[in-house]
């Protein structure tokens, strides 16, 4: 077995080294954590590692489990038919705002999902505004006079992930869209398809396979949340991990319940794989022509804006508004906090360096995947993939380890051979965080970047050789 993975990797380093080494570097960023894990969740040293079993099989896991499934099928749902046809909504119609609409439809992932459970609580309260002004004008006295549903459920917490995770579908299927011919939407409507059977038919099957990575990224990112579902009194195996570590100080425990998650996750990775396998759809190897929007003209047109409109008003709209004036009673009140610039800096320097990484190495993990087609190569992208629903308190654990001991030895060897001290380079310098966050959002880029590949045929690549072209 050994032969093979060294063969294999043999053969796609003389195709192509750089790639190789790229998806290597991916691979190991990624294991290196859940390499500390699965040591942590064995427990080596302790006599009592799997004590907590019986407690965790008996009480904790069944009904994690099940919400779990619940509510990561639900708010994928939600993010297929949101994400789906506003892309849609956007690439095949023109209508006044569309310009506008077309990038605002990211912004819901501007706001963190336990934000928008915070304000949604705060609005829908029953005491809260809307509640409170319904009564109003109802004429209502009591709170017990009108109660809207509890936002504090499995119902609320699909609706408030899905309208604030949908862009992952949408900035897929919309590139997808996008690179759709022309003429296959004209055969089918001169074959007597309607637009809306055009759309089903032809558009969306050519579509599913970043629609299914764009689902992916929302499946995890659901498993992989905390604040939103816990305060939201949804108990997901993520929240399970947190109160195993936290409340019973069982990091054991909860180590070991992450390694369960992650054969979850695994399971997700591969459907999304083998269902994009099966759709894949290469397009032509000359230029396509574009598809033509549709003018939508008077209350059509009106009505597509508002209808497009709708997911950034729940996503973005509502809770930044909400920050925006609680932010404004509160410098009003306390003044401007000097430490936000400071802070804001450091975000935006610690995200781009994140960013840039994320993406060349995602970059050569889908290459690599695209050039070598072996099962070495597909396991290389279901392993980068992983990061991406570790919880961020358990990546921080699975990191430590590894970290400390790094800067340990770095230390010792300098302090020997130059008598000089080395201190916290790697977790005070910054560069563990965005170690952190290359393994965590890692997914996004390699996802996205081998979906949009898969649009193009292989023999672009052979033509590329055939003229002497090399594979970087």
């Amino acid at each position: 077995m050994l032969g093979r993975i060294a063969f294999e990797f043999k053969v796609a380093f003389a195709r192509g080294g750089g790639w190789v080494i790229a998806a290597a570097v991916a691979v190991v960023l990624v294991a290196v954590p859940i390499g500390a894990l699965a040591v942590i969740a064995m427990g080596f040293g302790s006599q009592d590692a799997f004590a907590s079993w019986p407690h965790l099989f008996a009480y904790v896991l069944p009904q994690a489990f099940a919400e779990t499934i619940l509510l990561i099928g639900g708010v994928g749902f939600i993010a297929i038919c949101v994400g789906t046809s506003t892309a849609w909504l956007v690439s095949a119609y023109d209508f006044p705002g569309r310009k506008v609409l077309d990038w605002a439809l990211l912004l819901p992932l501007a706001v963190p999902t336990y934000i928008v459970a915070y304000v949604y609580l705060d609005l829908l309260h029953p005491i809260g505004p809307v509640q409170s002004a319904l009564r109003a004008i109802l004429d209502i006295d009591s709170p017990q006079g009108l109660r809207l549903p509890d936002i504090r459920s499995m119902e609320g917490c699909i609706l408030l992930l899905g309208f604030v995770l949908y862009p992952y579908v949408y900035l897929m299927a919309r590139a997808l869209f996008l690179m759709q011919s022309a003429s296959l939407l004209e055969a089918a409507q001169t074959l007597g398809a309607g637009r809306i059977r055009t759309f089903f038919k032809v558009a969306l099957p050519l579509a599913w396979p970043a629609i299914a990575v764009g689902t992916s990224l929302v499946m995890m990112e659901t498993l992989n949340d905390i604040g939103a579902s816990e305060f939201l009194g949804v108990r997901t195996m993520t929240v399970s991990i947190y109160t195993t570590w936290v409340t019973r100080s069982d990091l054991t425990g909860a180590a070991q319940i992450a390694m369960l998650m992650l054969v979850l996750v695994v399971v997700l990775v591969t459907f999304e794989q083998w269902f994009r396998r099966r759709l894949s759809h290469s397009a032509s190897a000359q230029r396509p022509r574009p598809m033509r929007a549709r003018r939508l003209a008077g209350g059509a047109g009106w009505t597509a804006l508002i209808l497009g409109t709708v997911p950034v008003l729940i996503g973005f709209l509502v809770p930044a508004l909400h920050l925006v004036i609680a932010a404004a009673e509160r410098i009003a009140f306390s003044g401007f906090p000097h430490a936000l610039a400071l802070a804001t800096l450091n975000t935006l320097a610690i995200s781009t360096v994140a960013a840039a990484m994320a993406v060349m190495l995602g970059l050569g993990v889908a290459y690599y995947v695209r050039t070598s087609q072996s099962n070495v190569a597909r396991s290389t992208m279901r392993v980068s993939s992983l990061g991406y629903a570790i919880p961020g308190t358990v990546l921080a654990i699975g990191l430590l380890a590894p970290i400390t001991a790094t800067e340990i030895f770095v230390h010792e060897v300098a302090q020997t051979l130059f008598g000089v001290s080395t201190g916290l380079f790697i977790l005070g310098s910054g560069i563990a965080l965005i170690y952190a966050y290359v393994v965590r959002f890692l997914a996004i880029p390699a996802g996205g970047i081998h979906a949009g590949l898969g649009r193009l045929p292989i023999s672009l690549d052979h033509a590329a050789r055939t003229l002497g072209q090399t594979s970087t």
